[in-house]
């Protein structure tokens, strides 16, 4: 009798025991598919920070390729100190105005404290299901930086350096990060009855730097000689401006999918056909219309009508399908070539299009929001047109603010003779090339207020002058 009871209780046991195992082996294996999902969503956006990293490289290039040779090393300098002022203001306060927090849901204004901190869950799923707080930081941080390049195009060959890094500064420290919040933080764009809606940013980062472009370059005034007939400005390397554009639009796949937040993939898939598909029709668009025109090919236009299809379609990215996407770009692509020439008859000097292509197009984006796709509808348009105007008119009146102000105390623009002979000597001290392709250097022994500054070349200093003509009536040594 204790036999066959010892034995029913042994049965019992084993028979518990292969119907739960089962089910803590589906536990286990639950958390683990939990865990590969939040380390799958995170690496992914991870990633797409190092793309957009990358895009200040595309910046760099297209900017200092579409300028003067006497000017790229300043350029090359602005653009890499951007990097690291922008990563650096927007860890000390910008992250904590951008995210402040849920208890200023629908203000304007927020302020979360100074520095970054992930507290006691932020580098688990408790922070968020699909990244940490750090990653969360990075990739926001990658996306304030661009704001202030923008800028940089605009303004570039007569800002004075030290001018444009104070403004570029206090952009990024404060006015971008404002204007995030509005939407991004939770403010009030993003609790309007129909909330505006600017997917990864056509309005809140493309057109917030192209007003503040604007602002810089109405303050400034154009390039000296630039609409008096006295010399043609053409770009100096079309292959690095090139190169440029297509390291922005391999790094925009990163700024748009990255915004997807996750790495869902008919999401981000719908996201890279759209941002792809967007700048092929944008640069269709531009290339037909810029030849129609002129009557001849303009690869300056066409390079920019890429990145206007783009930047249309950033703002809607996750909404459009094929053929709208196509729309979109298209119509971008033609704005951008009647932008800059209306731009340029006003006697607006913007050298690489950076209004036309941020501000112009990123307008464009947000408006198609409401026009097509998925959200689509009056209202939506009435709440894109709200986002617009409120942006339009705090971004560009602090910035031009800013650069008054900045004009008042230090001076904004580099001297008559530093903007004739190059930002590259009046400012650095050295050339970019050994052989500049629209000038060469030659000695003026005559000058000696420069002496020991270019050892390396001579103790004399350095002039520009235009290849072709007679140089000096005397024979001069020249050098690079």
């Amino acid at each position: 009798m204790d036999k066959g009871i010892k034995l029913l209780r042994l049965r019992k046991m084993l028979f518990f025991f292969l119907a739960f195992a089962p089910l803590s082996n589906c536990w286990g294996l639950e958390n683990n598919l939990e865990e590969l999902s939040f380390t799958t969503h995170n690496l992914w956006i991870l990633l797409a920070s190092g793309l957009v990293f990358v895009m200040h490289l595309g910046f760099a290039c297209l900017e200092a390729g579409m300028t003067q040779s006497k000017n790229t090393v300043n350029i090359l300098f602005k653009n890499s100190a951007i990097m690291a002022i922008g990563l650096l203001t927007y860890a000390l306060c910008g992250f904590g105005l951008m995210y402040p927090g849920s208890e200023f849901a629908g203000s304007f204004f927020g302020f979360a404290g100074f520095g970054i901190d992930p507290g006691a869950t932020g580098l688990t799923s408790d922070y968020n299901a699909s990244y940490t707080y750090y990653t969360d930081f990075i990739f926001q941080a990658m996306f304030a930086a661009t704001a202030a390049t923008i800028v940089s195009g605009a303004v570039c060959e007569r800002i004075k350096l030290s001018s444009f890094l104070i403004f570029s500064t206090l952009f990024v420290a404060v006015v971008y990060p404002v204007v995030g919040m509005w939407k991004w933080g939770g403010g009030f764009l993003e609790t309007l009855k129909i909330p505006f809606y600017d997917f990864a940013g056509s309005t809140i980062v493309h057109s917030l730097g192209g007003w503040a472009a604007l602002a810089g370059v109405l303050c400034l005034g154009p390039r000296l000689g630039k609409y008096e007939k006295v010399k043609k400005f053409v770009p100096h390397n079309y292959p690095l401006a090139t190169i440029g554009v297509f390291l922005l639009w391999f790094g925009w796949f990163g700024f748009n999918g990255g915004s997807v937040l996750s790495a869902t993939p008919g999401k981000l898939s719908l996201v890279f056909m759209t941002t792809a598909l967007a700048g092929a029709s944008g640069l269709l668009g531009s290339m037909i219309v810029s030849w129609s025109i002129s009557k001849k090919p303009d690869l300056g236009m066409t390079l920019n009508g890429a990145l206007a299809g783009i930047v249309g379609i950033t703002a809607g990215a996750d909404q459009m399908n094929f053929a709208e996407s196509l729309v979109i770009g298209f119509i971008a692509g033609v704005f951008v070539v009647f932008s800059m020439k209306l731009f340029d008859k006003l006697k607006v000097d913007d050298p690489v299009g950076a209004i036309s292509v941020h501000l112009v197009c990123g307008i464009w984006g947000t408006l198609a929001v409401g026009l097509f796709g998925d959200l689509a509808s009056p209202a939506q348009l009435l709440s894109q047109v709200i986002g617009i105007l409120i942006v339009a008119l705090f971004t560009f009146g602090v910035s031009w603010v800013l650069f008054k102000l900045i004009d008042l105390f230090i001076g904004l623009r580099v001297s008559k003779k530093e903007e004739e002979e190059g930002l590259d000597l009046g400012e650095h001290y050295e050339n970019a090339y050994c052989f500049a392709p629209e000038s060469i250097a030659v000695l003026h022994e005559d000058d000696d207020r420069d002496k020991g500054l270019l050892k390396q070349v001579s103790k004399n200093r350095l002039k520009h002058v235009n290849v072709g003509r007679d140089l000096h009536e005397e024979d001069r040594t020249t050098s690079h």
